[in-house]
């Protein structure tokens, strides 16, 4: 019998390949520090608004407040992102951001008092310029990734390292927030926001810039390139089909907008409960992110994509039926280890089957369609729950993305024999 011979060093699958090129382990620390900042910011902000108003209603225009700019300039920005060194418009955004912390910064001291007759005007106004700023640091970001990676063959261990990192500073984000400003206050807090954007901005700030990549076409206008990328997105039945099943997915299939109904009046848990609700799906998606660093998915990826899906819709059906709190928790957490699966390889497709010199502008669509249904899916769930009654509408909900990837799988036939 022949003695197993082990596969060439060059097609051994190492998982820590991308982390170990500097620029791309600078990348995924400043996108850590943007998001950390982010997170905290969020949840400072809803205090500060809800401890100004009392209004709940006010606690969501902030949402509303930041989304509409982000998706009205996204289709823009990616064209931006095309025509406009990456690295140039992430330092700009990043400037902004900065500006928009320190602002807020400001508003807590007492040289800000005046600004309190315009009440929470000019915080709104401040979320509106971070929607604005937002809005163009996804495609550029995105975009600019791939620039950092010496072949197209990383792509998969890069986006697993992006995304494990982005749900960590999710995860931790709120958790430091809220220590930060019960033992700090909320001056504390926003200086830790901005010192977090700094850092970032100064981690980014070693990173080489990189050229445009080179387009065989002709030279564009504004309207005949976006009227390019969403040719190519609605004209690549993968892309288009992918997009539309984790915007479908998030709409009817989420349940985060209902939680403190569930932790206050059918599991009684209470806020700290509550925590660990909300947390759960952030720490299944870490996990799992980490695993498939370890184990890609690249045989039948279609496929298990589509189940991914599917089976994120039955732990939202199980959820919603659930009266145990440690049921409820695992069913959440199982829900963010296939969300984990889903999004991994939806990222892998679009940066494989994306040319260069379009990525800005495709990533600028898949940016409205997963940052409108989180906005709508948050109405949706609300509308459903009132109509319906919470438990109904949270079922109605599990077995609609069911029935979507179900479609979605008869319809899209080259997704489901995809592998990568």
């Amino acid at each position: 019998m022949a003695t197993p011979v082990n596969p060439p060093e060059e097609e051994r699958h190492d998982p820590y390949a991308v982390l170990r090129i500097p620029e791309f382990r600078l990348y995924i620390s400043a996108r850590f520090c943007i998001t950390l900042a982010m997170q905290i910011q969020a949840v400072v902000v809803g205090w500060q608004i809800y401890d100004l108003t009392k209004d709940p209603l006010a606690l969501g225009l902030i949402g509303l407040v930041e989304a509409i700019p982000s998706i009205t300039v996204a289709l823009y920005a990616g064209h931006v992102a095309d025509i406009v060194p990456r690295k140039r418009i992430i330092m700009t955004v990043l400037s902004v951001l900065l500006f928009c912390s320190l602002a807020l910064l400001f508003y807590t001291l007492d040289v800000g008092q005046v600004l309190h007759q315009f009440g929470t005007t000019p915080i709104y106004s401040v979320i509106f310029l971070s929607g604005l700023a937002r809005g163009f640091m996804g495609p550029a970001t995105f975009s600019f990734m791939p620039q950092l990676l010496p072949d197209r063959k990383f792509y998969a261990n890069a986006i697993t390292w992006s995304s494990s990192t982005w749900q960590a500073a999710s995860v931790a984000g709120p958790a430091i927030g809220g220590l930060v400003y019960a033992f700090g206050g909320v001056t504390a807090a926003f200086s830790v926001d901005a010192a977090l954007v700094l850092l970032a901005l100064v981690l980014y700030g070693f990173i080489a810039g990189r050229p445009l990549p080179l387009s065989d076409g002709p030279k564009l206008n504004i309207k005949e390139s976006l009227q390019t990328g969403l040719k190519f997105v609605f004209g690549n039945q993968i892309i288009l089909s992918a997009l539309a099943l984790d915007m479908f997915a998030v709409l009817f299939g989420g349940a985060v907008a209902l939680l403190p109904i569930f932790a206050s009046d059918i599991l009684k848990i209470g806020p700290q409960g509550l925590g660990a609700l909300r947390s759960a799906p952030a720490i299944g998606s870490v996990t799992m992110a980490v695993f498939m660093a370890y184990r890609p998915i690249t045989f039948n990826a279609g496929k298990k994509m589509l189940w991914a899906v599917a089976g994120f819709g039955a732990c939202i059906i199980g959820f919603g039926l659930s009266q145990l709190f440690w049921l409820s928790f695992a069913l959440l957490l199982m829900s963010g280890v296939l969300d984990s699966v889903s999004v991994i390889i939806r990222s892998t497709l679009i940066h494989t089957l994306t040319p260069e010199h379009m990525k800005g502008r495709v990533s600028s669509v898949n940016n409205i369609f997963v940052g409108s249904s989180n906005e709508i899916g948050s109405f949706e769930s609300g509308l459903a729950a009132k109509l319906l009654g919470v438990v109904p509408s949270v079922v109605f909900g599990g077995s609609m993305t069911i029935l979507i990837v179900a479609f979605t799988a008869w319809k899209a036939d080259k997704l489901r024999k995809l592998s990568l």
